[in-house]
């Protein structure tokens, strides 16, 4: 752990977040360059030629740029734009980060196992601009994929590529009783994730089990910059700094979503009782335990018959844990964000914070709608910056027209837990503008289109 002017103990206590505003719509290089300035210059973070990180980043140290590249393409009828972190945010703060003298600097993130990371490279102009970074500074190492698994979906069946990356070059961690997730841990409603084998679910997450296999890129890293796009979440509700971490894990399997069953039956996947959906939930278990495309591709019909019954009922929030009762979801988010703060390389945490974690949030065009995939664009003309990323997410949600204390990743968040991430009240959190004065936070003047399932975690429905 290196240490500088930068006081890392106090990640967890400051609850000040800056605030610097672009045209609206404006990624032009130039304009966020200066807003990323103005933002850091608000938090005490430059460090004259030593760049806007020039007090955050020890001279000698490494760093891990962490933005959000969930997809290639917007599942919905959006763009990049809104789905993942702006290139212009990842190549200004990577030209910071280089002026505090880094030992190295590295670009990562795990995306969804659909995403074509290539072709999002080029869609974004990325994988240009890293080569050339990398043929004239040594210290630059690239943009590196942390996904240990890769799969699409043909006609019913998941064709994946397995173990893309080597067992050693991840760190396997065991929370056991202290995972935020020990409490809601039932044999009766086990833990899910969407079109996955349960059976590895199991293995990883169950009563006084809770594993997460971290890269070990990031481990290693002095400084983590974690760069999310501001968005809402269909399980999470928002996915802003808290919810980007999860990208540092390698494996799904690692990551449960929710619990199967509805919430009257102890679950929470979906609200009250509904027999249809536990039916559907028993065909997606058999679908996805199959050992044959046979018995593979026949769950996949009866599955999508059931799902087409569900629409006619009028059902939007399905079986995939995507409302606001979800707490799995917000439970592994949190436990994440412990590992990322405490954890050692040994994958055991420590009882003292083990790096220096910083949050640059894209909001100059945020996510709404059926986020995170198919976000649809919302212009907040933003760029966000803070040591704590519960405080960042706080205001977030706000921006995103949440009632936060509704939200349970931000609620769950200002509990009192070993490795805890936020020492501090939610009242206490305070917006700052680019001159340093006190701001109101408030959501787009049009109204904000949620998940359907959050809609009751929102100030204002549409």
């Amino acid at each position: 752990m290196m240490t500088g002017t930068f006081d890392i103990k106090n990640s967890i206590r400051t609850p000040t977040v800056a605030a610097a505003r672009v045209a609206s719509g404006d990624y032009r290089q130039g304009e966020i360059h200066r807003a990323l300035l103005e933002s850091c210059q608000v938090l005490g973070w430059p460090d004259g030629e030593r760049g806007c990180f020039g007090t955050v980043i020890p001279a000698g140290s490494t760093v891990v740029v962490k933005p959000n590249m969930v997809l290639h393409e917007n599942r919905g009828i959006g763009g990049l734009v809104e789905l993942v972190t702006n290139a212009a945010l990842i190549i200004a703060v990577v030209e910071e980060v280089l002026k505090a003298d880094p030992s190295q600097v590295l670009i990562g993130d795990a995306p969804i196992q659909s995403c074509e990371f290539d072709v999002l490279l080029r869609s974004t102009r990325l994988g240009n601009w890293s080569n050339e970074l990398r043929a004239r500074d040594a210290r630059f190492k690239g943009i590196a994929d942390f996904r240990r698994t890769v799969s699409t979906i043909v006609n019913g069946s998941k064709n994946a590529r397995e173990n893309l990356r080597p067992r050693e070059e991840y760190v396997h961690y065991d929370l056991g009783t202290e995972s935020l997730l020990e409490p809601i841990s039932d044999p009766a409603t086990p833990f899910r994730v969407t079109c996955y084998d349960p059976r590895l679910l199991e293995k990883t997450h169950s009563a006084g089990n809770h594993q997460y296999l971290i890269a070990r890129q990031v481990i290693d890293a002095d400084v983590v910059i974690n760069l999310p796009k501001l968005k809402t979440h269909k399980k999470a509700g928002i996915t802003n700094a808290l919810k980007n971490l999860v990208g540092i894990n390698g494996n799904k399997e690692y990551l449960p979503h929710h619990r199967l069953g509805g919430a009257e039956a102890g679950g929470d996947c979906y609200p009250g009782r509904d027999p249809v959906k536990r039916v559907l939930e028993t065909v997606l278990d058999r679908q996805n335990t199959a050992g044959s495309r046979i018995v593979e591709r026949a769950m996949s019909v009866v599955s999508e018959n059931l799902q087409r019954l569900n629409r006619f009922r009028m059902d939007e929030i399905g079986v995939e844990g995507a409302w606001s009762g979800n707490e799995t979801v917000a439970r592994m988010t949190l436990d994440l964000n412990r590992i990322l703060l405490y954890g050692m390389g040994n994958g055991s945490l420590s009882d003292e914070i083990q790096r220096i974690v910083v949050h640059v949030s894209d909001a100059v065009i945020a996510g709404q709608g059926d986020g995170p995939l198919a976000s649809e664009p919302l212009p907040l003309a933003l760029i966000l910056a803070s040591e704590n990323a519960t405080a960042m997410d706080w205001v977030g949600a706000q921006f995103l027209g949440y009632d936060p204390q509704k939200v349970p990743l931000l609620d769950l968040a200002f509990e009192r837990f070993r490795w805890p991430i936020a020492e501090f009240e939610p009242g206490s959190i305070v917006l700052l503008d680019s001159d340093g004065c006190e701001m109101a936070v408030s959501a787009s003047v049009d109204p904000v289109r949620h998940p359907a399932g959050w809609r009751t975690a929102a100030t204002n429905v549409i």
